[in-house]
């Protein structure tokens, strides 16, 4: 049985404060879940002071985004080593801002995967369609080479430690949001994926999030879909009552 993850991803929000206070309140109205993983991923010059809060709760820390090379001359980037010496236990890679905004290559992200699981972080690696995508349906076909390329030399039993996330990009900060079949369609095949290139043992194991638009009043019905393995959380993550009732309001799925 896969356990729910509820991750939220801060973006670049929040001052040291605010993400202080957030912290706080979600570790006091999250103290008593156990049902299912929860994680936050604050802005890179935050996770410290956050992941110090956290240290001892049940909420993971995890950072929006790192480099695969190990330190030396890459002005600007952060090494996967120095965000385990923080405290974090995960990382998201591949996001579509960073894909479509930033420029980042599955090949890039790739190297970022294999990096972070070397370092014993948890990737959660993003996948998603545009728009024009969908309507021309090949949302399958986009989503399966950025698997292709994301996940390239990754063995099976790294693969096991992996998250996918399936973000729509239509569907991430607009306030649209994929229909829960509409979800699962897309999960099945990522599921389909991996059990084409890893087996079946992998595939029941790896867990696919849903990503885009998600909130209290639609979690349930997303996250109730058999190959629908949690959410990545954008801005319902940004407040204690939007991001917990999420979580009230699976953690019994």
């Amino acid at each position: 049985m896969r356990r729910l993850l509820i991750a939220g991803n801060w973006k670049m929000n929040l001052k040291l404060d605010s993400a202080k206070a957030l912290a706080q309140g979600l570790k006091d109205a999250a103290a008593g879940v156990t049902e299912v993983d929860i994680a936050v991923c604050p802005s890179p010059i935050y996770v410290q002071p956050v992941a110090e809060i956290l240290s001892g709760s049940n909420i993971g820390v995890g950072a929006q985004n790192a480099y695969f090379e190990k330190a030396g001359a890459f002005t600007g980037e952060i090494e996967m080593a120095m965000l385990t010496d923080v405290g974090c236990q995960y990382v998201i890679l591949g996001h579509s801002e960073r894909r479509h905004i930033i420029g980042e290559s599955s090949e890039l992200i790739n190297l970022k995967v294999r990096a972070a699981l070397a370092a014993g972080l948890v990737p959660i690696v993003c996948i998603g369609e545009l728009l024009k995508e969908r309507e021309a349906n090949v949302t399958n076909d986009v989503n399966r080479r950025q698997l292709d390329g994301s996940f390239s030399g990754v063995s099976a039993e790294d693969m096991k430690k992996c998250v996918i996330a399936y973000e729509p990009v239509w569907a991430i900060g607009t306030g649209k949001v994929a229909t829960p079949d509409q979800a699962q369609e897309v999960h099945a095949d990522v599921r389909a994926w991996i059990a084409e290139r890893y087996g079946k043992e992998v595939a029941d194991v790896v867990r696919i999030q849903y990503g885009g638009s998600v909130k209290g009043s639609n979690a349930a019905e997303i996250l109730s879909k058999p190959d629908v393995d949690g959410a990545l959380v954008g801005g319902a993550s940004l407040k204690v009552d939007a991001f917990m009732e999420i979580i009230n309001n699976v953690k019994a799925l």
